[in-house]
């Protein structure tokens, strides 16, 4: 079990954190890389440790990971 306790967001709240649409984060609920938290009958919550854990650098030309 993590250590680290849940941040919950709502759907709207993590497009506003990824700065994307609420459609695309459902998308990515319906498609397993989210998970969302169904919270009585209409409500939805998604962990953001688990949004910002999908977060990947982009490596730069620098850093040697371009080519």
């Amino acid at each position: 079990m993590s250590s680290t306790l849940p941040r919950w967001a709502t759907v709207e709240g993590v497009a506003d954190h990824l700065g994307m649409s609420t459609v695309t984060v459902r998308r990515m609920i319906a498609a397993g890389d989210l998970t969302g938290y169904r919270v009585g009958k209409r409500a939805i919550r998604i962990d953001l440790n688990e949004v910002d854990a999908l977060l990947v650098p982009i490596p730069s030309a620098k850093s040697g990971g371009a080519r």
